[in-house]
C-alpha cells in the first residue's frame, strides 16, 4: 500500500514536471518569436529611416539645382533680350551710316544732259552738273528720304560730289549720265517735294535737262563701301 502511494506521487510528480517544462518550452519559444519580431521590426524601422534621410537629402539637392537652373534660365534669357537689343541697335546704326543694303518703296528719278540747248549764250545750262544732283539729294532729304544712291553709289554724311572739269566723282568713283537717283521713303511726300511748282526740277526742265521722276513700290539701294574716318573728334569718356 505504501509503494503504490509512492508510485502514485511519483506519477504526479513526473505529470507537473511535464506540464512544467511544456509551459518552460512555450514561454522561451513565444519569447524568442517576439523577440524575433522586435528585432526585425527595429531593422525595417532604421532601414525606412535611413532611406528617408537619403530622400530627403536628395530631394534638397533637386530644390537647390532646380532654383540654380531658374537663375540660369533668368540670366540667360536677360542675356538674350540684351543680345537682341543690342543686334537691333546696330542693325539701325548700319542702316543710318548706310553700311548695310536696304530696300522699300520710294522714287527714281533720272537725269539727262538736254538733247537740245534752250540757251544758246550759256550751253553749259542744258547739262547736268555735280551742283544741280547735290540740290535734289538734298531735296529729297528735306522730304524724308531714309537712303539715298546716284547710279548706285549710296550717299552718307562723308559722301563727297566733286566735280573736276567734265568729270563728276561720288565717293571718289567716276559717275557719268543718265544719273540716276534712287530715293527710300513715302513715295508720295518725295515725289509731291520734288514736283512742287517752281522747285528745283522746274528750274531744270526750263533749261532743258531731261527729267524722269517715278513712283516705286520696291527699290534696293546698296550698302556704302568707304571707310569713315574721323581726324578731329573724339569720343567723349
Amino acid at each position: 500500500m505504501q509503494e503504490k502511494k509512492i508510485a502514485a506521487l511519483l506519477g504526479i510528480m513526473c505529470f507537473m514536471l511535464t506540464v512544467g517544462i511544456c509551459v518552460q518550452m512555450r514561454t522561451v519559444t513565444s519569447t524568442a518569436s517576439r523577440m524575433g519580431r522586435t528585432y526585425a521590426e527595429n531593422e525595417l524601422r532604421d532601414s525606412v529611416l535611413k532611406w528617408k534621410e537619403k530622400y530627403d537629402l536628395a530631394y534638397d539637392n533637386l530644390e537647390t539645382k532646380e532654383a540654380k537652373l531658374d537663375k540660369l534660365r533668368e540670366t540667360a534669357s536677360t542675356s538674350s533680350e540684351a543680345s537682341e537689343n543690342v543686334k537691333a541697335g546696330l542693325e539701325q546704326n548700319n542702316m543710318a551710316l548706310g553700311f548695310t543694303e536696304v530696300i522699300g518703296s520710294g522714287i527714281t528719278i533720272t537725269l539727262k544732259d538736254a538733247e537740245v540747248a534752250t540757251n544758246k549764250l550759256d550751253l553749259s545750262s542744258s547739262l547736268v552738273h555735280y551742283s544741280d544732283l547735290i540740290e535734289v539729294i538734298n531735296a529729297l532729304k528735306n522730304a524724308g528720304a531714309e537712303a539715298v544712291s546716284v547710279n548706285g553709289e549710296r550717299i552718307v554724311n562723308v559722301t563727297a560730289i566733286t566735280c573736276a572739269g567734265n568729270i563728276i566723282k561720288i565717293n571718289n568713283e567716276k559717275v557719268g549720265v543718265p544719273f540716276v537717283i534712287n530715293a527710300i521713303g513715302s513715295s508720295e511726300k518725295l515725289y509731291g517735294a520734288l514736283t512742287m511748282h517752281g522747285g528745283y526740277i522746274d528750274k531744270l526742265k526750263e533749261d532743258g535737262v531731261t527729267v524722269e521722276i517715278e513712283k516705286k513700290d520696291t527699290i534696293t539701294i546698296p550698302k556704302y563701301n568707304g571707310v569713315y574716318k574721323f581726324e578731329y573728334a573724339k569720343v567723349v569718356e
